[in-house]
């Protein structure tokens, strides 16, 4: 199972695969090692291939994403964080002011998985209402 910093590896080796160890350690700020064992964790199970990236299911299977503008009764804000928490496809929960009480980033392997998510997120006890946002194209990315 590939997390992040996996993915996030890939791209990076997809764009320029001479990039050195120590420049993706820089970048993604972590020790050398870790990249050294990340490369070559993905090398023994074949995402790596001859120093070519295979893409394919396994580094895009989060690839459709959502923000998720949700508005909570407030007391219950402990208990709806809690329960979102344990949804594996919410990938980030942040509070916020303004119209919405909470902001959820949230990942799915296909639109009928998305929509799955989005309606587990709708009926947790506490949330009054959601609005979903569906990432269509990336335009730039500088966490990448």
């Amino acid at each position: 199972m590939m997390d992040e910093l996996d993915q996030r590896l890939l791209a990076a080796l997809a764009a320029d695969s001479s990039t050195s160890t120590s420049r993706l350690a820089r970048r993604f700020k972590v020790a050398r090692s870790t990249v050294q064992a990340r490369i070559e964790r993905l090398e023994r199970t074949g995402v790596i291939g001859g120093y070519t990236v295979k893409l394919g299911r396994a580094i895009t299977r989060t690839r459709i994403r959502a923000t998720v503008l949700v508005s909570i009764d407030l007391r219950s804000g402990a208990a709806v964080q809690a329960k979102l928490k344990t949804i594996p496809e919410v990938e980030a929960l942040h509070t916020t002011s303004g119209r919405v009480d909470l902001i959820l980033q949230v990942a799915a392997e296909t639109t009928e998985a998305l929509d799955e998510v989005l309606n587990t997120i709708a009926n947790v006890s506490g949330i009054r209402g959601t609005e979903s946002l569906i990432h269509l194209s990336t335009k730039f990315d500088r966490a990448v």
